[in-house]
């Protein structure tokens, strides 16, 4: 298949293995959502969900898209080289072992090496809304299930526009800590998604999740058709024949908006290498 065309410095890297100056590349402090995808192919590579902040000067990820990054040990040993699977385009390097985020994996990648498709435009992609107590912990979560492109922090189910952690926090704006999970339908079901939902917080309580107290920490789901809604409470029937009471709500996402949240809420685990103090995996199906 033909090649995107290159530049004098798109060849001096992708093609000959070279490296960018650090902090030069656009897409060092670029965070959007989206996908990253090889500069001289267009083969998708790594999801705006897998960037992190490594502080190195050059875009990082913790992860890949599953078989699109091929690694290849350098001829001295010292390091190992990330190349695109397809075309075999030089990406960077990838190092393991620096506890930067859970994973424990960093791909150095080369801001001329890549590309960016914004989710916008991405419409294979659906959207999904879970409330489930304190967002940090929905989201580190939902990050982790293989066929999410993204999970955004925010606040949902209210009557006041454009509202503020500080008013949520106040408990009488009526809006949950609400998680946006962006997920691909050909790899990860909304089944699936809603099963992790209610395996990993606590579907009983009634008043918030564990120790966070308050209307915002309200168990809910918000749906977007009558098919969703059916498969949350297909699920809640089958925890309450186990014996469970159900304290989980089911609410229209098309009344109400989804505001996101302040940038310091999102990838809050991530970005601190640590875990969810309230939300642990518990097998319930």
């Amino acid at each position: 298949m033909p090649y995107n065309s290159l530049n004098v410095e798109e060849i001096r890297v992708i093609e000959n293995r070279g490296t960018e100056m650090p902090f030069s590349g656009k897409f060092n402090s670029f965070y959007q959502n989206g996908t990253y995808t090889c500069k001289k192919c267009n083969t998708a590579l790594f999801n705006s969900n897998d960037k992190f902040d490594s502080g190195s000067g050059w875009p990082s990820f913790d992860d890949t898209i599953a078989g699109a990054v091929k690694e290849i040990p350098d001829a001295d040993g010292r390091r190992v080289e990330i190349v695109c699977a397809n075309c075999g385009g030089h990406l960077g390097h990838v190092f393991e072992g620096e506890q930067m985020t859970p994973k424990n994996t960093r791909h150095c990648v080369n801001s001329v090496s890549l590309d960016f498709e914004a989710l916008d435009e991405k419409s294979q992609y659906k959207k999904a809304y879970f409330a489930s107590g304190c967002f940090w912990g929905v989201e580190y979560w939902f990050q982790k299930q293989e066929g999410v492109i993204n999970a955004d922090s925010g606040y949902m189910g209210g009557h006041t526009t454009e509202p503020t952690y500080h008013e949520i926090c106040q408990k009488d704006t009526g809006h949950l800590e609400t998680v946006e999970v962006t997920y691909d339908p050909k790899v990860v079901s909304f089944e699936t998604l809603t099963k992790l939902f209610f395996e990993t917080h606590n579907p009983e309580q009634m008043n918030g999740q564990g120790p966070d107290i308050g209307p915002q920490y309200l168990s809910a789901v918000f749906t977007n058709n009558i098919e969703e809604e059916d498969t949350v409470q297909i699920l809640i029937n089958q925890l309450e024949e186990k014996g469970m009471n159900i304290a989980t709500m089911i609410k229209d996402a098309n009344e109400h908006k989804f505001y996101i949240a302040e940038d310091e809420h999102q990838n809050y685990y991530k970005l601190r290498n640590s875990q969810p103090y309230c939300h642990a995996y518990t097998k319930r199906f």
